[in-house]
């Protein structure tokens, strides 16, 4: 017996709930609480003379959340249809500490988080490009979107970790 998601439970509790403002938003409030949290470790272990493990944690917490923000601003950008030098623009400011709090509020005036998510396509010459496309069958499919977003970050985690810390990079 198969379900289809659509007319399931599934997809009015991710799509119907979770706006694209409200998880934009919400992730770059967390970015911004994490790089907190990462000063906070580099103080203790500099500072205080804590060694190494505040550092760990709080940089791990911080590198998850970073890559949830990059993932959610590419998601987000093409879900509002933001030009590539906006989506690259959206990713870079989790690299400066505290910018996804005023670029967001810069979302916000300018009306580019407003909306729902775009799950059939319009007249909007726009949505027939394959990223559209491809993003209107994931937000359709929203187990598979969360599934994904999930290994992506997994991957990009992964890979990072193998390579090592940003100050380690080279030696």
């Amino acid at each position: 017996m198969s379900v289809d998601v659509r007319s399931s439970q599934v997809r009015p509790l991710l799509i119907n709930r979770v706006t694209p403002r409200g998880w934009y938003r919400t992730v770059a409030i967390a970015e911004s609480v994490t790089w907190t949290l990462l000063i906070i470790g580099m103080i203790l272990k500099y500072v205080v003379g804590l060694g190494m493990l505040p550092v760990l944690i709080a940089g791990s917490i911080h590198g998850f959340v970073f890559i949830t923000y990059g993932m959610t601003a590419v998601l987000v950008g093409v879900n509002q249809r933001w030009s590539v030098p906006q989506i690259v623009a959206a990713v870079v400011t989790a690299i400066i500490p505290y910018a996804t709090i005023p670029f967001d509020h810069r979302l916000e005036r300018r009306g580019m988080l407003e909306g729902d998510w775009h799950v059939e396509e319009t007249d909007d010459p726009r949505d027939r490009v394959w990223t559209r496309r491809f993003l209107r069958w994931m937000l359709n499919h929203p187990i598979v979107l969360m599934a994904t977003f999930i290994v992506g970050i997994a991957v990009i985690m992964t890979t990072l970790l193998i390579i090592g810390p940003p100050g380690g990079w080279g030696q």
